[in-house]
């Protein structure tokens, strides 16, 4: 926050510490009312701003939207959990809370800052650096059992339909039967089509909370 090597003229130093220590307060209360951290956004508009159409969001998805996604995945089931483009973790702290043991979470990120960041935050999960969109050749010798669920906060709207069906094909690949592949999205149609034969899908409300308002979308192989 305060570069201690400026001096702000007419300000002693004990006042300059008063001061952080009052802006600190003032913005941790802000994380906390808004269910944010502020460090996620600036790591997350860092990354948007070098590799917009890698990044699904410009800010980390909101506790909301976060909840709802996680509330998608039973932890009575065996199996690992996957998530794919966890970023900064918030979906992941989401799966935390909703029982899911964080050595049972296989983290599949590109960045290899959120790689760093998501290893310190969670040491017990194994955090694979990979495309997800080559998701068997990435996950190859990871997964030593089917997986209960596959979560994915990529931005799939930037990517042709052909990628998008291979990697939920991939998915159900690699799931338990009837496993649910959780994506969410902001757009008003559906991340991926609805038509393919033996593809079962719903979707949540729209959460108007999260910003920009999104959608999650739940495919299972039917």
């Amino acid at each position: 926050m305060y570069n201690r090597g400026l001096h702000f003229p007419y300000m002693p130093i004990q006042a300059l510490q008063i001061l952080e220590k009052k802006i600190e307060r003032q913005i941790r209360l802000f994380e906390q009312k808004n269910g944010i951290r502020l460090d996620d956004e600036v790591r997350f508009i860092r990354s948007w701003m070098e590799k917009p159409l890698s990044i699904g969001a410009v800010t980390p998805s909101g506790k909301v939207l976060a909840r709802t996604m996680a509330s998608y995945v039973d932890p009575t089931v065996d199996g690992p959990i996957v998530e794919l483009g966890p970023g900064t973790g918030p979906v992941t702290e989401a799966l935390v809370a909703q029982g899911v043991d964080p050595s049972r979470l296989v983290l599949v990120e590109y960045d290899p800052d959120f790689c760093r960041l998501l290893r310190e935050r969670y040491p017990q999960a194994t955090v694979v650096r990979g495309d997800a969109y080559g998701l068997r050749r990435t996950l190859e010798g990871i997964l030593s059992q089917p997986a209960a669920a596959i979560v994915s906060g990529l931005p799939l709207v930037t990517k042709p339909v052909r990628t998008r069906l291979r990697l939920l094909y991939d998915a159900f690949s690699m799931m338990l039967p009837g496993a649910p592949f959780v994506q969410f999205t902001y757009a008003m149609v559906p991340p991926i089509p609805t038509r393919p034969a033996g593809v079962r899908a719903d979707a949540s409300d729209r959460i108007w909370m999260n910003l920009p308002p999104a959608r999650v979308w739940v495919y299972r192989k039917g």
